[in-house]
């Protein structure tokens, strides 16, 4: 019987989930380079370049994904055109809804992140991004542990049911002591909006300044049930 590709791929994050369970970022990212060559993404909501700065050490070619949505704070694309200079080698591939913000504005109604913003996520984020990763065998994304109780047994490599591919979170571990001093001691590229208190970028009319004492995702849909936006389940 023919195995397909998904059926490996899901083999490989099942052995790897094991193997690399207490990996270092470097190590995870050198496995991934290694084992998928071409056929992987960075993932980026462009709030520093943490995960992008580790991942051009393993490849510096590696491609970054940038979901577009057309919300986006000014800071935040403005930290994407940074890092394309920054990083020379590197492709951000810009996923694109299939509607301009206008469009959905005609086809749904304004300020449908407000009425409905599961269904905002999905046809600018979720969707965009599954359309996008379809092309690759893996994807790295910067989630972390201590971002939100939600988050708090993210493993470092793991089969994503949903996007049928392979999940890479090199930095699930580290504590915001550790993150911080990363950027301390690398110069990396950091959203100017953090040092405003946002903590967690996304959508400008759905972001909002974290409130002391509260996880970083807290100003996130801030006075809704909603914690993610269903890139992450």
């Amino acid at each position: 019987m023919t195995t397909t590709r998904t059926e490996q791929l899901r083999v490989i994050a099942e052995q790897a989930s094991v193997e690399l369970a207490e990996a270092s970022a470097e190590e995870a990212l050198a496995w991934t380079a290694r084992t998928f060559g071409d056929s992987w993404i960075v993932a980026s909501n462009m709030q520093d370049a943490v995960l992008i700065d580790l991942a051009v050490k393993a490849k510096p070619d590696v491609d970054v994904l940038f979901l577009e949505t057309g919300y986006h704070f000014a800071e935040t694309i403005g930290t994407r055109d940074a890092v394309a200079t920054v990083y020379p080698e590197l492709t951000i591939v810009n996923a694109l809804p299939d509607t301009t913000v206008a469009e959905q504005d005609a086809a749904e109604g304004p300020r449908l992140y407000e009425r409905d913003p599961d269904r905002c996520c999905a046809l600018r984020k979720v969707i965009p991004l599954q359309r996008t990763l379809a092309k690759y065998d893996a994807w790295v994304t910067g989630v972390r542990r201590v971002d939100a109780p939600t988050r708090a047994n993210t493993p470092i490599v793991t089969w994503d049911e949903r996007n049928g591919l392979v999940k890479v979170n090199p930095i699930a571990a580290w504590s915001d002591e550790e993150f911080n001093g990363y950027i301390a001691d690398h110069g990396v590229l950091e959203n100017p909006l953090v040092s405003e208190g946002y903590l967690s970028i996304g959508c400008a009319p759905c972001t909002a300044k974290a409130l002391p004492g509260t996880d970083a995702r807290s100003g996130r849909w801030a006075g809704r049930s909603k914690t993610e936006c269903g890139l992450h389940g």
